[in-house]
């Protein structure tokens, strides 16, 4: 029924040549972490190699590298029966707190409403379940709790994700990834995952490599950027000045064609927020500045900024890109994006704005004092700025 792996062994697992080594350190009395220092291995991987493949039934605590090498093939082989197959109660105690309906105090099951997901971004899913089921992990860590003498009742929340969502390992019902708290009926393989990569991002553009003054807000010039989306896929780009908090804002309609043709393919984002149409309302709002002001613009990983290279000659601005899953490196343009949001409310649809209308709320915007600047408004604060610098006021609307 079993077989030793095809696979060849990877440098992660112990070779048989180390186990030897291991076992003339030990006879020598070498302590686990001089062996793993000899080996150039983790310290819990000897520890690990003793618990598991040393040769115990002899009475002592001995360690052969044969005995050890044949425990690990054997461990190693494929395929092996899933233990929730093997397990009938178990399996009842997952599937159970997996499902776990609600119910009213009489017993009777409460009914909940249908919740279905929408959106598509995050591969198939299937439609939540109204449940007070617990996670694969709740489980999996509330089982020594309630089982503390029955060594058999333990499993891992992996092994958990495996029965639902590999093939071949399913033990449990495929309905019950409904029960999930993402819904997900598919697991996102890793390989999928390392390839989002932004591949217009390099080293030297990171915000690691951003002058040291923008970080002090002592020289003005330094903004930071992103899009608020709306309803439909619609968007509005935002521009925050770090010192003076001065906001611009980036009317990006929608292109010919949205909602009625379908999208040619590598050709321009319809919605009116790709990188060309980004770049281009960049250029526009940036190079109407006097030249003290275009210093650096601080953007995250999205798509939208492919063109980067292409805004810093159009106008003279070095772009800089923050570490991914990090909003907080924009902080500035996160607060400003939620203030915003009292004129643009989420689940709206954002391309019924006009230029006129949205250069209006930039104005109300910069008008509006602020505490951070000693309630001054943004527009003062830069027009003080601009005077000390000898230079005329710019215009407070977009």
């Amino acid at each position: 029924m079993f077989g030793k792996s095809a696979k060849p062994l990877s440098g992660r697992y112990l070779s048989f040549g180390e186990r030897e080594e291991i076992a003339l350190l030990r006879v020598q009395g070498c302590a686990m972490q001089e062996i793993a220092r000899r080996l150039g291995r983790a310290t819990s991987t000897i520890s690990r190699e003793f618990l598991r493949n040393a040769a115990t039934r002899s009475g002592g605590f001995e360690y052969r590298a044969t005995t050890a090498q044949w425990h690990a093939e054997r461990a190693a082989r494929r395929p092996k029966p899933a233990k929730l197959a093997r397990n009938a109660a178990l399996r009842a105690y997952v599937e159970q707190r997996l499902a776990g309906g609600i119910n009213a105090p009489g017993g009777i099951p409460v009914p909940g409403p249908a919740v279905s997901w929408k959106g598509r971004r995050h591969g198939p899913r299937k439609d939540r379940q109204w449940a007070n089921a617990w996670s694969p992990e709740q489980i999996a860590r509330r089982l020594p709790v309630d089982f503390p003498d029955d060594e058999t009742m333990r499993i891992s929340h992996e092994a958990i994700y495996q029965a639902l969502f590999v093939q071949g390992r399913g033990a449990l019902r495929r309905e019950l990834t409904a029960c999930l708290r993402t819904g997900r009926a598919l697991r996102t393989p890793r390989a999928r995952t390392r390839g989002r990569g932004k591949t217009f991002i390099s080293p030297e553009i990171m915000i690691s490599r951003r002058p040291a003054e923008a970080a002090d807000r002592a020289v003005p010039g330094h903004w930071e950027g992103d899009l608020i989306v709306g309803l439909g896929s619609s968007a509005i780009g935002t521009l925050v000045e770090r010192t003076t908090r001065f906001t611009l804002l980036l009317h990006l309609p929608r292109m010919t064609g949205h909602g009625h043709e379908a999208r040619v393919k590598n050709g321009p984002a319809l919605a009116g927020h790709g990188a060309k149409a980004v770049r281009d309302a960049i250029a526009r709002s940036i190079i109407a500045l006097p030249e003290t002001l275009r210093r650096s613009l601080t953007w995250d990983q999205g798509a939208e900024m492919a063109q980067h290279a292409g805004i810093k000659i159009d106008a003279g601005v070095q772009v800089y890109f923050c570490d991914p899953h990090s909003p907080w490196q924009r902080g500035t343009n996160e607060n400003t994006n939620g203030l915003l949001r009292q004129y643009f409310p989420k689940g709206t649809d954002l391309s019924v704005h006009n230029a006129e209308a949205i250069a209006a709320v930039a104005a109300t915007l910069n008008a509006r004092p602020r505490k951070t600047l000693a309630w001054q408004t943004p527009t003062e604060a830069l027009d003080r700025l601009l005077r000390l610098d000898n230079k005329q006021p710019i215009a407070t609307t977009t």
